[in-house]
């Protein structure tokens, strides 16, 4: 079977809608037969709801699979499960939590991400770690539980930060993952506003917090990978700890969920200005095409004026669906917090964040 198509839609049945907290629900969305090879996924991906809204705007928000990868050789997965969590005054997600019902059918785009763990390619004896805020937990959970699973010799170490213990989502998936493998999955629960009758004191899990705290849970220096899920703060803070902790830069992989709108974009270096005329060159899905760039939109914004299908999620530099490789020119990133730096580094850019610096300007969707 082909390769599913970059920014590919279609529709899924929503199979059922569990409320999971007050403010979130896990949609599990059935995958008929002939869509189950697209919807094949590793570890930790993501998958794109789309719909229309009433006044005939489209709005599209990605939500992390937590539901185990299917085995490499069996068939694709008949479900799909994430979870949404509201978010106040979240178009998308207030019309999830409110309006969506079993039976209805969404618009979904075929799994992307690469914030994954690929079980066949972790070491003998492998220990992996998470460490992650709220609705973080939804790609550690698939991760976590398709590890244990296909590698019996692996053992995975999760550090969970909620609010309180009524907000916490998935609460019994990852209680039953303790119970199947109690050697070899850990669970460390923090709570910032509430105190647990045993474990740790409750407050924020900071970056001094985090660097008292790994080093007497595990062995850090022999953890194979650190997955950081969850609010900016949160990931920033570990990441900080765990590098001073002396992890390596290759070990670190982080998803951001949320990024506050104060974020400042990446300053404008010298000589970095947009050409007054540029062009960009695209290729997706073995075709390509050159347009022009208007003054001041993106480089996903010029493509998608001539290619629909180009794929995107966010437009805000933090799910990373629109990631391409540059080929040639030179480009300015406002804001990146979806791509690590080894990707930047072998010339990978945010489409929705890159703007022109040369007046030619090509991209690849494909690599």
């Amino acid at each position: 079977m082909a390769a599913a198509r970059h920014g590919a839609f279609h529709p899924l049945t929503v199979a059922a809608v569990d409320r999971l907290t007050d403010d979130s629900v896990a949609l599990t969305l059935a995958v008929p037969p002939e869509l189950r090879e697209e919807y094949r996924h590793t570890a930790g991906q993501h998958l794109t709801l789309r719909r229309t809204t009433d006044e005939g705007t489209e709005v599209r928000r990605t939500y992390s699979i937590c539901s185990p990868a299917p085995d490499p050789g069996g068939p694709g997965p008949d479900r799909l499960q994430v979870g949404v969590r509201l978010v106040e005054g979240g178009e998308f997600s207030t019309w999830a939590h409110k309006e969506i019902a079993a039976g209805d059918v969404l618009d979904v785009m075929v799994p992307a991400g690469r914030f994954v763990l690929d079980p066949a390619k972790a070491a003998p004896g492998a220990h992996y770690a998470a460490v992650v805020g709220g609705s973080g937990i939804t790609p550690v959970l698939s991760i976590a539980a398709t590890l244990l699973a296909a590698r019996p010799d692996a053992r995975f170490c999760l550090v969970r930060s909620d609010r309180t213990a009524a907000s916490t989502m998935f609460l019994e998936e990852v209680a039953d993952l303790k119970d199947r493998w109690p050697e070899r999955f850990q669970l460390v629960t923090v709570l910032s506003r509430e105190e647990q009758e045993a474990g740790l004191p409750s407050g924020r899990l900071d970056q001094e917090r985090l660097t008292a705290l790994l080093p007497a849970l595990l062995p850090v220096p022999e953890v194979a990978g650190w997955f950081l899920c969850g609010p900016y703060g949160l990931v920033q803070g570990a990441e900080r700890a765990l590098r001073g902790l002396g992890v390596g830069r290759g070990r670190i992989h982080e998803e951001i969920f949320h990024v506050e709108d104060t974020a400042a974009p990446a300053p404008v270096a010298a000589g970095t200005a947009a050409p007054a005329h540029s062009r960009v060159t695209a290729r997706l899905d073995g075709r390509s095409g050159t347009w022009p760039v208007r003054e001041g939109e993106s480089l996903l914004d010029a493509v998608l004026r001539n290619r629909a299908d180009a794929p995107y999620a966010c437009k805000g530099g933090v799910c990373g669906t629109c990631r391409a490789f540059l080929v040639g020119g030179e480009v300015r990133m406002e804001r990146n917090f979806a791509l690590e730096a080894e990707e930047t580094e072998a010339g990978f850019v945010l489409a929705c964040q890159s703007h022109p610096v040369t007046e030619e300007v090509e991209l690849d969707f494909d690599r």
